[in-house]
């Protein structure tokens, strides 16, 4: 028996603004869309056009308030060959929220405060 990686959840409260922040700031793409016939849900599945990865961003109709992340102790972590320039870039669009100068990683936020780790390739 063989499992293979399919997607990780986020639930979002505004999806137009996480669908622009994964594209802006990490290059993914929507790849797929699901949207429920009564209008409760949409799902959006966002991914890197190189993996069958995706990230699966969930938007429910009646959810006003935002989500509790807890300690924010899980998160998803992306590789990048241009390690300087993406923490520069990250930088600027004020998405850095942690940053390891020892450990030579960093962690953005998403709008519904989610850490997305960034770590340079090896």
């Amino acid at each position: 028996m063989e499992f293979k990686f399919n997607h990780y959840n986020y639930n979002v409260l505004d999806l137009e603004k996480s669908i622009k922040f994964y594209e802006e700031a990490l290059g993914l793409k929507e790849v797929r869309r699901k949207e429920a016939s009564d209008g409760s849900f949409i799902l959006v599945y966002m991914g890197d056009g190189k993996s069958d990865f995706s990230l699966e961003l969930t938007w429910l109709r009646d959810r006003k308030e935002p989500y509790n992340l807890g300690e924010n102790e899980f998160h998803l972590a992306f590789v990048t060959d241009d390690y300087e320039a993406a923490f520069k870039k990250h930088s600027e669009m004020g998405y850095v929220c942690f940053n390891n100068e020892e450990m030579g990683i960093y962690f953005i936020n998403d709008p519904d405060n989610y850490w997305i780790e960034v770590v340079p390739a090896k």
